[in-house]
């Protein structure tokens, strides 16, 4: 029998019901950052108290509840697993064939700085990797290579963590931005100007807050010339692109304008002195071998091949080919879900169904694109088919627990999303009035906080940022590019990132010391952009673009 969500089920109090479904997140921030519990408890209980939660609030039937959790938890598994599995395989092909010790070298022969190499790795190739693939696959890759470097391995999962802050709004070719002009009937171009002249205030100031994280103050002053082109060739490369080219292109043009002015400047300008962790300095710096240009080529060509693979596989046209013109995607609407959920009033002008359509494509897959790259790099380095196996089984026996809090937390995002808990939290900071756009990017913190998504971060949100700056005569284009450029800090404490990341780089069941590395800098992050927003909205509106007939979008 249909249900209609309630956004104020206890006594059309929105405020007391907002209270009420706030207790999973509160003990999921509590369990990680205090209690100190392994991430797939955490993830698991969390899903019961969310299950019991909406139930009794929402009173939503058992058997939906239950199935839009099962419908998450699949999601977790296909496709946000799938990229994690194939990316550490490939990430462990490189170190059994011995290749990773050549890549060691030569991005040593770059620089053997560890501040340096912390700028490369996970800012730039992070970024790009964001922009091509998204998903996990950045901060899974790069978190890989930093231990394989030597740097600690939560240090290792943290910075790439909050490096992978900047690149996050137009990850996986544009779908953030491209999901929110669709929701919103903008399009996406308008949008991406706008988060364009957003986010470069972030990113010009992310690689510099790296390095005093990572080694403090006096060490990044040691190394400002380098930060400073690195973080500055990135934001206005991220400006140009996001301004005159659209959605699709920024991250894949910035990180790689940032990388070759990084590359470059280093062949002008060294450090005094070559920095190295705490635990490094008593020992004998290492002696990297010099390697041959062919060799450097053979043992980066995994990466490159995935570089490939990842950018035609995340291009539109391509998805399309497959799925419509080739047909190769199975999909069924979700049993004991599709068309028994209705999203009501004020989220939808008329209750509107919510599908439930699940879609297992396996060629599009931006993990299969990854599994293809390991299995060609394979045969390129020269590994027998059977140690490929045994490598690939030796995988799945690490990431086990990691898939179940993957899983877990996407259960709990979908139930969220299904229940209205998600909605009855977003409307909270809708109604605040002329401080709306002091919470606009607050909204969007949250929706990556809860899904893991910048993208679908914008599918729950930019529809209601859009409307209420229109009933508050702000500018709907400014709210709707904040839920992006505020989700963007949200998603180095997303409970499916910490997973990724913790997968990645080994700390399976340290995810709490994840989540107590990065929050405050989330935090301190979303102040920022908050600031951002806010002279945007009430001292220089004029810095975004407007849309002349804006109530004209209302459907």
């Amino acid at each position: 029998m249909p249900w209609t969500q309630d956004y104020a089920a206890l006594g059309g109090s929105l405020g007391l019901t907002a209270l009420a479904v706030s207790i999973p997140i509160v003990f999921l921030f509590w369990a990680l950052a205090v209690k100190g519990m392994k991430g797939y408890v955490a993830g698991l209980i969390t899903l019961a108290i969310t299950i019991v939660d909406v139930i009794i609030v929402y009173k939503m039937p058992v058997t939906l509840a239950l199935s839009a959790t099962a419908y998450g938890m699949i999601y977790g598994i296909w496709p946000i697993a799938w990229i994690v599995v194939t990316a550490v395989f490939l990430y462990n092909l490189t170190v059994v064939s011995g290749q990773f010790e050549v890549i060691k070298s030569s991005i040593a022969s770059i620089s053997d700085d560890r501040r340096i190499q912390a700028l490369i790795v996970a800012f730039c190739f992070g970024a790009f990797l964001e922009g091509a693939a998204g998903f996990g696959a950045p901060v899974a890759i790069t978190g890989a290579i930093l231990i394989g470097l030597g740097f600690d391995p939560i240090k290792a999962a943290g910075l790439c963590l909050i490096a992978n802050t900047a690149p996050v709004a137009f990850g996986a070719i544009g779908a953030p931005i491209i999901t929110a002009g669709a929701v919103t009937g903008m399009g996406d171009f308008v949008i991406s100007q706008a988060v364009g002249r957003q986010l470069p205030f972030l990113s010009v100031v992310i690689p510099f807050y790296l390095i005093v994280l990572m080694a403090g103050w006096k060490a990044a002053k040691e190394i400002w010339p380098v930060i400073l082109v690195t973080g500055a060739s990135f934001a206005i490369a991220q400006w140009w692109s996001a301004n005159y080219l659209g959605a699709y292109l920024p991250d894949i043009i910035s990180s790689l304008f940032s990388l070759i002015a990084t590359t470059l400047f280093l062949k002008v300008w060294k450090p005094k002195t070559t920095w190295r962790f705490p635990h490094e300095r008593n020992t004998k710096e290492p002696e990297y071998k010099k390697y041959s240009g062919g060799q450097i080529f053979k043992a980066w060509s995994p990466f490159l091949i995935l570089t490939a693979m990842v950018t035609i596989w995340g291009t539109p046209a391509f998805k399309t080919f497959i799925t419509k013109e080739l047909g190769l995607i199975l999909q069924f609407k979700w049993p004991g879900l599709d068309g028994l959920i209705y999203k009501a009033a004020p989220i939808v002008a008329k209750p509107t169904v919510y599908d439930a359509i699940f879609k297992w494509d396996f060629l599009s897959a931006g993990g299969t694109a990854i599994l293809i790259s390991a299995i060609i790099s394979m045969f390129v380095l020269g590994i027998k088919p059977s140690v490929a196996g045994k490598v690939f089984i030796d995988t799945l026996k690490q990431l086990k627990f990691p898939v179940i809090n993957i899983s877990a937390v996407l259960g709990f995002a979908y139930l969220a999303n299904y229940s209205g808990l998600s909605y009855t939290l977003g409307l909270v900071c809708a109604s605040t009035g002329l401080l709306f756009p002091v919470l606009s990017p607050v909204l969007g913190w949250l929706g990556v906080f809860l899904t893991g998504s910048d993208t679908s971060a914008n599918a729950l949100f930019a529809k209601l940022q859009q409307v209420t700056a229109e009933q508050l005569n702000l500018n709907p284009v400014l709210t709707v590019a904040a839920n992006s450029s505020g989700g963007v800090v949200g998603k180095m404490i997303s409970p499916q990132s910490i997973a990724v990341a913790a997968a990645a780089t080994s700390l399976v069941g340290r995810e709490s010391e994840l989540f107590k590395f990065t929050v405050k800098h989330s935090l301190i992050m979303l102040a920022a952009v908050i600031v951002i927003i806010v002279l945007q909205a009430y001292v220089v509106p004029g810095m975004i673009p407007v849309i002349a007939d804006a109530a004209a979008l209302l459907h």
